[in-house]
């Protein structure tokens, strides 16, 4: 008897990247059903494994850089930041767990103490919101508070 599932891709490496986009053996996956499932069942284990978990189906995954990205900021300064992640949840911003990586990537704090990639447009919304500090420091007011970014 057929079962639904992962069944037609679990033969083959499935991965997400940097970029936020799912892979199935290094091809995107085309559909955003998929790709929207995919990441609303992802599971990182207590060894740091990333997994997909469906039932009786599972497929573990390659992860590139974080589990999750962020895909969009709401909010403003004064009333604080919520980040919109690839499974679109909605979190608060907790701006001292910013960060910036190589490449001058900007990660946060997300799902307890996972961190998320801003993906481009993302961080162009929050980098909007920036002013300069001394020394050529890059701040960003939030809050009533000043966190120093880099």
């Amino acid at each position: 008897m057929a079962r639904a599932g992962f069944t037609a891709i679990s033969s083959g490496r499935i991965s997400f990247g940097k970029d936020g986009r799912w892979y199935s053996d290094d091809e995107p996956i085309p559909n955003r059903e998929i790709q929207r499932l995919f990441s609303r069942t992802l599971q990182v284990l207590p060894d740091g494994r990333a997994r997909l978990e469906l039932g009786e189906d599972k497929a573990d995954v390659v992860v590139e850089d974080t589990p999750w990205v962020v895909t969009a900021v709401e909010g403003d300064p004064g009333r604080g930041f919520v980040v919109v992640l690839n499974d679109e949840t909605r979190e608060p911003l907790d701006a001292s767990s910013l960060r910036v990586g190589a490449e001058h990537v900007l990660y946060c704090r997300v799902k307890g103490a996972h961190e998320a990639r801003f993906l481009r447009p993302a961080y162009y919304q929050l980098m909007r919101h920036v002013e300069a500090g001394p020394g050529n420091a890059v701040v960003l007011a939030v809050g009533g508070k000043r966190v120093t970014l880099g």
